[in-house]
């Protein structure tokens, strides 16, 4: 039960995150407000590389949907970043690759 405790608890500001979607319809400020919520996860919990898994999840999946956007697999309507997805994605996917790194590391 401790495990799965800890591990909700990470997903929280994911949770905050898709909440606040159609919330708040201007993709700047809720990125911006995604940018708060992921440095406030860090100040209250850091874990080691958790910056580099932010990263590599921002980068990666921005590549990402952006091919599946040229393939037509998903379309948004919200078009702030090169004009073809939401600026506040990349952010988000971003963040959920630190959460699942940190779950992967309670359940070990």
């Amino acid at each position: 039960m401790d495990k799965f405790l800890k591990t909700l608890l990470n997903v929280i500001p994911i949770i905050l995150m898709l909440i606040l979607i159609p919330i708040i319809k201007n993709d700047y400020l809720l990125s911006l407000i995604y940018i708060l919520i992921i440095i406030l996860s860090f100040i209250f919990k850091y874990e080691t590389k958790d910056l580099l898994f932010l990263f590599i999840g921002l980068i990666v999946m921005t590549i990402g949907e952006y091919f599946f956007i040229k393939t037509n697999v998903e379309t948004f309507n919200r078009n702030t970043l090169f004009n073809i997805m939401p600026l506040w994605l990349p952010f988000l996917w971003a963040y959920v690759f630190v959460t699942i790194k940190r779950s992967i590391n309670i359940l070990k």
